[in-house]
Protein backbone atom coordinates (compact mmCIF):
# COMPACT_ATOMS: atom_id res chain seq x y z
CA UNK A 1 0.00 0.00 0.00
CA UNK A 2 1.44 3.34 -1.07
CA UNK A 3 1.14 6.32 1.22
CA UNK A 4 0.69 9.33 -1.06
CA UNK A 5 1.21 12.63 0.74
CA UNK A 6 -0.59 15.56 -0.90
CA UNK A 7 1.37 18.80 -1.10
CA UNK A 8 -0.31 22.04 -0.09
CA UNK A 9 0.38 25.47 -1.56
CA UNK A 10 -0.90 29.01 -1.18
CA UNK A 11 -3.07 30.00 -4.14
CA UNK A 12 -1.14 32.74 -6.01
CA UNK A 13 -4.37 34.66 -6.60
CA UNK A 14 -6.60 34.47 -3.50
CA UNK A 15 -3.88 33.36 -1.00
CA UNK A 16 -5.96 30.43 0.35
CA UNK A 17 -4.36 27.12 1.34
CA UNK A 18 -5.14 24.50 -1.33
CA UNK A 19 -3.77 21.26 -2.74
CA UNK A 20 -1.01 21.60 -5.35
CA UNK A 21 -2.86 19.02 -7.48
CA UNK A 22 -5.97 21.16 -7.97
CA UNK A 23 -6.72 21.97 -11.61
CA UNK A 24 -8.64 25.03 -10.42
CA UNK A 25 -8.61 26.84 -7.10
CA UNK A 26 -11.83 25.88 -5.26
CA UNK A 27 -12.04 29.41 -3.83
CA UNK A 28 -11.28 31.80 -6.70
CA UNK A 29 -11.39 29.40 -9.70
CA UNK A 30 -7.99 30.42 -11.08
CA UNK A 31 -6.74 27.69 -13.42
CA UNK A 32 -3.63 25.62 -12.59
CA UNK A 33 -2.81 27.35 -9.30
CA UNK A 34 0.14 25.00 -8.78
CA UNK A 35 1.87 25.92 -12.04
CA UNK A 36 5.46 27.06 -11.55
CA UNK A 37 4.98 30.32 -13.46
CA UNK A 38 2.28 31.31 -10.97
CA UNK A 39 4.38 30.43 -7.94
CA UNK A 40 7.53 32.49 -8.31
CA UNK A 41 9.17 35.25 -6.24
CA UNK A 42 6.76 37.93 -7.44
CA UNK A 43 3.53 36.01 -6.86
CA UNK A 44 4.60 34.32 -3.64
CA UNK A 45 7.59 36.07 -2.06
CA UNK A 46 6.52 39.73 -1.99
CA UNK A 47 2.75 39.58 -2.35
CA UNK A 48 2.16 40.65 1.25
CA UNK A 49 0.35 43.98 1.40
CA UNK A 50 2.48 45.11 4.34
CA UNK A 51 5.70 44.24 2.50
CA UNK A 52 4.84 46.26 -0.58
CA UNK A 53 3.55 49.25 1.41
CA UNK A 54 6.70 49.22 3.54
CA UNK A 55 8.88 48.95 0.42
CA UNK A 56 7.28 52.12 -1.01
CA UNK A 57 7.76 53.95 2.29
CA UNK A 58 11.39 52.81 2.56
CA UNK A 59 12.05 53.91 -1.03
CA UNK A 60 10.74 57.40 -0.24
CA UNK A 61 12.75 57.65 2.98
CA UNK A 62 15.86 56.25 1.29
CA UNK A 63 15.73 58.79 -1.54
CA UNK A 64 15.18 61.59 0.99
CA UNK A 65 18.28 60.57 2.95
CA UNK A 66 20.32 60.30 -0.26
CA UNK A 67 19.17 63.78 -1.30
CA UNK A 68 20.49 65.16 2.01
CA UNK A 69 23.81 63.39 1.43
CA UNK A 70 24.02 65.10 -1.97
CA UNK A 71 23.96 68.54 -0.30
CA UNK A 72 27.13 70.58 -0.73
CA UNK A 73 27.01 71.54 2.96
CA UNK A 74 25.09 70.58 6.08
CA UNK A 75 21.52 71.92 6.20
CA UNK A 76 21.40 75.17 8.14
CA UNK A 77 18.98 76.10 10.92
CA UNK A 78 15.68 77.33 9.54
CA UNK A 79 12.81 78.99 11.39
CA UNK A 80 10.41 77.86 8.65
CA UNK A 81 9.24 74.33 9.57
CA UNK A 82 8.79 73.45 5.90
CA UNK A 83 12.52 73.90 5.27
CA UNK A 84 13.94 71.96 8.21
CA UNK A 85 16.45 69.35 6.96
CA UNK A 86 15.83 70.35 3.35
CA UNK A 87 17.90 69.03 0.44
CA UNK A 88 19.29 71.68 -1.90
CA UNK A 89 17.64 72.28 -5.25
CA UNK A 90 20.88 71.11 -6.83
CA UNK A 91 20.59 67.77 -4.99
CA UNK A 92 16.99 67.36 -6.12
CA UNK A 93 17.90 68.21 -9.72
CA UNK A 94 20.65 65.60 -9.72
CA UNK A 95 18.29 62.96 -8.34
CA UNK A 96 15.47 63.60 -10.80
CA UNK A 97 13.19 66.47 -9.80
CA UNK A 98 10.77 67.18 -12.63
CA UNK A 99 9.07 70.19 -14.21
CA UNK A 100 9.73 72.32 -17.27
CA UNK A 101 13.27 73.27 -16.19
CA UNK A 102 14.57 69.75 -15.43
CA UNK A 103 12.75 68.11 -18.34
CA UNK A 104 13.49 70.66 -21.05
CA UNK A 105 16.95 71.81 -20.01
CA UNK A 106 18.64 69.12 -17.95
CA UNK A 107 17.06 65.68 -17.81
CA UNK A 108 14.36 63.82 -19.66
CA UNK A 109 10.97 62.23 -19.21
CA UNK A 110 12.29 59.71 -16.69
CA UNK A 111 12.05 62.44 -14.02
CA UNK A 112 8.23 62.08 -13.94
CA UNK A 113 8.96 58.75 -12.20
CA UNK A 114 11.86 59.74 -9.94
CA UNK A 115 10.24 62.96 -8.69
CA UNK A 116 7.56 60.87 -6.95
CA UNK A 117 10.22 59.66 -4.50
CA UNK A 118 11.85 63.03 -3.71
CA UNK A 119 10.85 65.44 -0.94
CA UNK A 120 11.78 68.96 0.04
CA UNK A 121 12.05 68.64 3.81
CA UNK A 122 11.36 66.57 6.89
CA UNK A 123 7.76 67.78 7.24
CA UNK A 124 7.12 67.22 3.53
CA UNK A 125 8.09 63.56 3.68
CA UNK A 126 6.47 63.06 7.08
CA UNK A 127 3.07 64.26 5.88
CA UNK A 128 3.27 62.22 2.67
CA UNK A 129 4.39 59.03 4.40
CA UNK A 130 1.66 59.48 7.01
CA UNK A 131 -1.03 60.02 4.35
CA UNK A 132 0.22 57.05 2.33
CA UNK A 133 0.29 54.75 5.37
CA UNK A 134 -3.34 55.69 6.10
CA UNK A 135 -4.76 55.42 2.57
CA UNK A 136 -2.71 52.65 0.94
CA UNK A 137 -4.03 49.84 3.21
CA UNK A 138 -7.62 50.87 2.43
CA UNK A 139 -7.02 50.90 -1.33
CA UNK A 140 -5.11 47.60 -1.09
CA UNK A 141 -8.01 46.00 0.77
CA UNK A 142 -10.62 47.05 -1.77
CA UNK A 143 -8.58 46.86 -4.99
CA UNK A 144 -5.77 44.45 -4.11
CA UNK A 145 -2.17 45.41 -3.45
CA UNK A 146 -1.08 45.04 -7.09
CA UNK A 147 -3.75 47.38 -8.40
CA UNK A 148 -2.93 49.76 -5.56
CA UNK A 149 0.69 49.93 -6.70
CA UNK A 150 -0.34 50.42 -10.34
CA UNK A 151 -2.63 53.30 -9.35
CA UNK A 152 0.07 54.82 -7.15
CA UNK A 153 2.74 54.68 -9.86
CA UNK A 154 0.67 55.76 -12.86
CA UNK A 155 -1.16 58.53 -10.97
CA UNK A 156 2.17 60.04 -9.97
CA UNK A 157 3.44 59.89 -13.54
CA UNK A 158 0.22 61.37 -14.95
CA UNK A 159 0.11 64.06 -12.28
CA UNK A 160 3.63 65.25 -13.09
CA UNK A 161 2.99 65.02 -16.82
CA UNK A 162 -0.07 67.28 -16.52
CA UNK A 163 1.76 69.72 -14.27
CA UNK A 164 4.57 69.88 -16.84
CA UNK A 165 2.05 70.72 -19.56
CA UNK A 166 0.62 73.38 -17.23
CA UNK A 167 4.05 75.00 -17.03
CA UNK A 168 5.11 74.03 -13.50
CA UNK A 169 8.85 74.71 -13.53
CA UNK A 170 10.14 72.59 -10.63
CA UNK A 171 8.25 69.98 -8.60
CA UNK A 172 8.78 66.90 -6.42
CA UNK A 173 6.91 64.74 -3.92
CA UNK A 174 4.68 61.70 -3.58
CA UNK A 175 1.54 63.82 -3.32
CA UNK A 176 0.35 63.23 -6.90
CA UNK A 177 0.67 59.46 -6.45
CA UNK A 178 -1.09 59.60 -3.06
CA UNK A 179 -3.83 61.72 -4.63
CA UNK A 180 -4.25 58.89 -7.15
CA UNK A 181 -5.04 56.54 -4.26
CA UNK A 182 -7.48 59.12 -2.93
CA UNK A 183 -9.18 59.31 -6.33
CA UNK A 184 -9.45 55.52 -6.55
CA UNK A 185 -10.92 55.36 -3.03
CA UNK A 186 -13.45 58.11 -3.83
CA UNK A 187 -14.53 56.24 -6.96
CA UNK A 188 -14.83 53.01 -4.96
CA UNK A 189 -16.99 54.61 -2.28
CA UNK A 190 -19.27 56.29 -4.82
CA UNK A 191 -19.52 53.18 -7.02
CA UNK A 192 -20.15 50.69 -4.21
CA UNK A 193 -22.65 52.81 -2.35
CA UNK A 194 -24.41 51.58 0.74
CA UNK A 195 -23.45 52.50 4.28
CA UNK A 196 -19.87 51.30 3.90
CA UNK A 197 -19.33 52.90 0.49
CA UNK A 198 -20.75 56.22 1.64
CA UNK A 199 -18.53 56.15 4.73
CA UNK A 200 -15.44 55.62 2.56
CA UNK A 201 -16.61 58.35 0.18
CA UNK A 202 -17.03 60.88 3.00
CA UNK A 203 -13.82 59.93 4.79
CA UNK A 204 -11.57 60.03 1.72
CA UNK A 205 -13.45 63.00 0.32
CA UNK A 206 -12.35 64.83 3.46
CA UNK A 207 -8.73 63.99 2.60
CA UNK A 208 -9.21 65.36 -0.92
CA UNK A 209 -10.82 68.56 0.34
CA UNK A 210 -8.06 69.06 2.90
CA UNK A 211 -5.32 68.62 0.29
CA UNK A 212 -6.99 71.08 -2.07
CA UNK A 213 -7.48 73.70 0.66
CA UNK A 214 -3.87 73.21 1.78
CA UNK A 215 -2.71 73.72 -1.80
CA UNK A 216 -4.52 77.03 -2.12
CA UNK A 217 -3.38 78.35 1.28
CA UNK A 218 0.30 77.34 1.17
CA UNK A 219 2.37 78.79 -1.70
CA UNK A 220 4.46 76.56 -3.95
CA UNK A 221 2.11 73.54 -3.88
CA UNK A 222 1.66 71.69 -7.17
CA UNK A 223 -2.14 71.83 -7.40
CA UNK A 224 -2.02 70.67 -11.01
CA UNK A 225 -0.30 67.47 -9.91
CA UNK A 226 -2.76 66.95 -7.05
CA UNK A 227 -5.85 67.46 -9.21
CA UNK A 228 -4.53 65.34 -12.07
CA UNK A 229 -3.52 62.62 -9.60
CA UNK A 230 -7.02 62.42 -8.11
CA UNK A 231 -8.61 62.29 -11.55
CA UNK A 232 -6.13 59.67 -12.78
CA UNK A 233 -6.75 57.49 -9.72
CA UNK A 234 -10.52 57.62 -10.21
CA UNK A 235 -10.22 56.74 -13.92
CA UNK A 236 -7.78 53.89 -13.22
CA UNK A 237 -10.07 52.59 -10.49
CA UNK A 238 -12.97 52.62 -12.94
CA UNK A 239 -11.14 50.73 -15.69
CA UNK A 240 -9.33 48.20 -13.48
CA UNK A 241 -12.23 47.58 -11.13
CA UNK A 242 -12.16 46.67 -7.44
CA UNK A 243 -12.34 43.32 -5.67
CA UNK A 244 -16.13 43.19 -5.39
CA UNK A 245 -16.41 43.56 -9.17
CA UNK A 246 -13.38 41.60 -10.36
CA UNK A 247 -10.53 39.86 -8.60
CA UNK A 248 -6.93 40.73 -9.32
CA UNK A 249 -5.63 38.83 -12.33
CA UNK A 250 -2.24 37.76 -13.63
CA UNK A 251 -2.33 40.83 -15.90
CA UNK A 252 -2.54 43.10 -12.86
CA UNK A 253 0.47 41.35 -11.34
CA UNK A 254 2.44 41.74 -14.58
CA UNK A 255 1.54 45.45 -14.78
CA UNK A 256 2.48 45.97 -11.13
CA UNK A 257 5.75 44.13 -11.71
CA UNK A 258 6.47 46.34 -14.73
CA UNK A 259 5.80 49.46 -12.63
CA UNK A 260 8.17 48.14 -9.96
CA UNK A 261 10.93 47.35 -12.47
CA UNK A 262 10.63 50.77 -14.14
CA UNK A 263 10.68 52.50 -10.75
CA UNK A 264 13.77 50.63 -9.55
CA UNK A 265 15.62 51.26 -12.82
CA UNK A 266 14.79 54.97 -12.79
CA UNK A 267 15.75 55.46 -9.13
CA UNK A 268 19.03 53.56 -9.61
CA UNK A 269 19.73 55.64 -12.72
CA UNK A 270 18.94 58.83 -10.79
CA UNK A 271 21.32 57.97 -7.98
CA UNK A 272 24.05 56.71 -10.34
CA UNK A 273 23.88 59.66 -12.69
CA UNK A 274 23.70 62.04 -9.73
CA UNK A 275 26.89 60.60 -8.22
CA UNK A 276 28.71 60.83 -11.55
CA UNK A 277 27.65 64.48 -11.93
CA UNK A 278 28.84 65.62 -8.51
Amino acid sequence: MTNHKRQSIICPNCRKLISADESRCPYCSISKPGAWWKNNLWTQGISSTDQIIKAIIYANIGMYIISLLFNSHLPGISFNPFYILSPENRSLLLLGATGTIPVDNMHGWWTIVSANYLHGGILHIFFNVFAFSQIAPLVSREYGVYRMFIIYTLSGIIGFRISYLAGVTFTIGASAAICGLIGAAIYYGKSRGGTYGQAIYRQIGGWALGIMLFGFVVPGINNWGHGAGILAGAVLGFFMGYNEKTKESLLHKILAGSCAIITVIVLCWAVGSGISSM
